[in-house]
């Protein structure tokens, strides 16, 4: 029998099959399907409540599908089955749960560090390696804010706290990292310096997949984006057909007009 932990050679990323997912009495997710290749960057538009943050959730195996019928399938890299813990450091999965869980009495650093525990600090039984320390400060220098090593979380702003969790998340060199709603909560400062941040990660090589309802989130090294609505995948294609003005009055219900200017998109 095959090692049911071992990947496939050249595994997607995601293949979900008439995936449907209930949240309390809303169906979150409504038998949807939707396939992300490793190494892709992609971003997922939408309005709230149309199913995105309970689609991270899915991938990272915080919520799970009903089993409707046999066709029914949520595979992540090229498995069926996977031990959590084995899954999310390979998935760098950064959502506002994780900032707000790492806002605690601990510096930048050891923040960092606890990637590699999944935790959300350094606990006495957790030994920390040269190899660790020295990975942690790659990390980093590499999002700029090696300043922030020595710094408390309870004194960072909500933009460099932004940054530690995404440094959290890059310990381990994920096969992809998930945004969910980066720049919430951010002002414009902030916004700036995240999805500098961001281009820098993805011509480093890092898949990218972004969770959004900003289209100026969209960074220019995204080329695929896939808009939901109602649970379900509203369109999915190249980011130039897919960002024009018809399809966002559609998606958002309201007249809007979309202009690119430098490979970013905005709304009028």
């Amino acid at each position: 029998m095959p090692d049911s932990t071992r990947l496939t050679e050249n595994p997607s990323l995601i293949e979900f099959r008439s995936v449907t997912v209930i949240r309390g009495r809303t169906k979150a997710l409504d038998g949807l399907s939707l396939s992300i290749s490793l190494g892709e960057h992609v971003a997922i538009v939408g309005p709230n409540g149309c199913g995105k943050s309970t689609l991270i959730k899915t991938i990272g195996r915080e919520c799970h599908p009903l089993v409707k019928n046999s066709n029914s399938m949520v595979r992540i890299l090229g498995q069926e089955r996977w031990n959590i813990f084995k899954l999310r450091p390979q998935l760098g999965i950064v959502s506002p749960d994780w900032v707000s869980l790492c806002t605690r009495p601990i510096t930048g650093k050891e923040a960092v560090l606890s990637g590699f525990f999944s935790s959300t600090e350094i606990w006495p039984h957790n030994h920390v390696t040269p190899a660790m320390e020295r990975k942690a400060e790659e990390v980093l220098e590499l999002l700029e804010i090696g300043h922030l090593a020595g710094q408390d979380m309870t004194e960072m702003s909500t933009g460099e706290t932004r940054r530690i969790v995404i440094g959290r998340a890059l310990v381990h060199d994920p096969r992809a990292l998930i945004l969910d709603e980066p720049t919430a909560s951010l002002d414009l400062r902030a916004v700036a310096e995240l999805r500098s941040i961001m281009r820098k990660i993805a011509q480093a090589g890092a898949g990218i997949v972004l969770v959004t309802h900003h289209l100026p989130d969209i960074i220019p090294e995204i080329e695929r984006v896939i808009l939901m609505k109602d649970g379900k995948i509203f369109r999915d294609g190249p980011k130039s057909q897919i960002l024009e003005s018809s399809a966002l009055s559609e998606l958002f219900e309201m007249p809007l007009q979309v202009i690119e200017k430098d490979g970013c998109y905005h709304l009028l």
